[in-house]
């Protein structure tokens, strides 16, 4: 049955941003198959079940292009334990450990990241991660498309940042690449479609000339896009400046990496002749505004734009929220620009969008025009901090919250619908990472009283 959404402030995210107020979309299976004014659409559809939107905006649902979903458990945590930005560098990303937790635990961490994307929109999701087929049929059972790209390295010892000399475990890297192939065979293309698998390099610092080749190798075998963590902090320049006598980017180019069909998450810490390099290679940054914020470094977002590069957006760790990320990666744009009025609301709205569909391989997705497929957002436009509405997509841009999306479509299928979702026991979910979390982290500091207790932690 065709369904009509009518009545609405429709942001298509088209070519020229259009706009339609009293606009409606007609969706038929998992396609849309007509945008435009409510009487024109209702007309062409008369049959069709028909959604009142009035008071209400439809938009495309957000692409989250890099993030990893366990690590929910630190929420709180590591948000505020960044590694230095000056010598000396440490290892890691954070000094206290992530707790171990079981395969089931880890599970629920997953499952509670996509109750927080779905919850703020987010209809597409690249996981990056290791050990994804334990969890990849909770993740499909949320109803949300997902690109998933099991990660690989062969640094023997440490984490992205570490000072000491590379040992390289080829063992390591061949169980890796195995691992991404048996995943990308038994779950791409899978769950009608809305399950992907691509392929990840950790971080340049964390992998041999050998391995990237291998896994280029890979990504061109397998046709499929690729990601990797870059110039995400300074230790990791100094890392591989130390180790390969380059800059983390010239190493990836001259290896033969860099690709039009390659994401980079972070891209903080660059020389512009780096940031020149990725846009010649016709790359996408992944700007992860909210955690760049949190690490107080941002990238030269207008600079790798200029140079060539597509922008896209995500959350990275800790949290799931694309509207945070939209507007963060907004204001640190402007702050960084010094310039009160660029980039445009619209433009930040597109990188999060239609980019973000694009860079995960996504040629029909990311806007509202007929043929693409079926992904939007619902948005309640009636809350004292969007109103008064006059020009959607700057209102919600710069007021809207996560709280706002009362419904999710994905591939034509309702996930979540009047403020409830769906395809997850959401009660349930929160309840046990709640007691899973607590107990998990007690359990670390018990078991190591070496480690320094963040202040404000919540007690045993």
């Amino acid at each position: 049955m065709t369904i009509v959404i009518h009545g609405a402030a429709v942001a298509t995210v088209d070519a020229d941003h259009t706009v339609i107020y009293d606009g409606a979309v007609a969706v038929e299976a998992d396609r849309i198959v007509a945008v435009g004014s409510s009487r024109e659409v209702l007309a062409r559809y008369p049959q069709a079940e028909r959604i009142d939107g009035t008071g209400k905006a439809v938009m495309p649902g957000f692409a989250n292009v890099h993030t990893h979903l366990h690590m929910t458990l630190a929420r709180g945590v590591y948000e505020d334990l960044s590694p230095p930005h000056k010598p000396p560098f440490t290892s890691g990303l954070s000094p206290l450990p992530l707790p171990p937790v079981n395969p089931d635990e880890h599970r629920v961490f997953c499952q509670l990241a996509v109750l927080e994307a779905i919850r703020s929109g987010t209809t597409a999701i690249l996981e990056d991660a290791t050990g994804i087929e334990s969890y990849a049929d909770a993740l499909a059972a949320t109803g949300v498309r997902f690109l998933l790209t099991e990660r690989a390295w062969d640094k023997a010892k440490g984490s992205i940042g570490d000072p000491a000399p590379f040992e390289v475990d080829r063992k390591l890297g061949e169980r890796c690449l195995a691992s991404i192939e048996a995943l990308h065979a038994k779950r791409h293309g899978t769950a009608d479609g809305r399950i992907r698998v691509g392929v990840s390099a950790w971080a340049p610092d964390m992998c041999s000339p050998e391995l990237l080749r291998d896994v280029r190798a890979l990504q061109q075998k397998l046709d499929a896009v690729a990601t990797i963590h870059l110039n995400q902090i300074w230790g990791e320049v100094a890392a591989v400046k130390a180790e390969r006598g380059c800059l983390p980017t010239e190493y990836l180019d001259e290896i033969g990496f860099l690709n039009d069909r390659l994401i980079t998450a972070h891209c903080r810490c660059m020389e512009p002749q780096e940031e020149k390099r990725l846009g010649r290679a016709k790359v996408t940054v992944s700007f992860n505004s909210a955690i760049a914020a949190r690490r107080g470094l941002s990238p030269r977002i207008a600079d790798l734009e200029q140079y060539g590069c597509r922008i896209a957006m995500g959350t990275d760790n800790m949290a799931e929220d694309m509207v945070e990320v939209v507007r963060t990666g907004l204001f640190m744009e402007r702050v960084r620009r010094q310039n009160g009025r660029q980039p445009t609301p619209e433009q930040v709205h597109r990188w999060a969008t239609v980019n973000g569909y694009r860079a995960m391989g996504l040629a029909d997705g990311g806007a509202l025009v007929a043929g693409n497929k079926a992904d939007l957002i619902m948005i309640d436009l009636q809350r004292a901090h969007l109103t008064p509405v006059l020009r959607v997509v700057a209102d919600y841009v710069h007021q809207g919250q996560g709280g706002d999306v009362e419904a999710v479509m994905v591939d034509g299928r309702w996930i979540m619908r009047g403020g409830e979702i769906l395809t997850m026991d959401e009660e349930r979910i929160v309840a046990e990472a709640q007691q899973i979390g607590k107990a998990a982290w007690r359990r670390l500091f018990d078991s190591r009283p070496d480690l320094e207790v963040p202040p404000g932690f919540a007690p045993s």
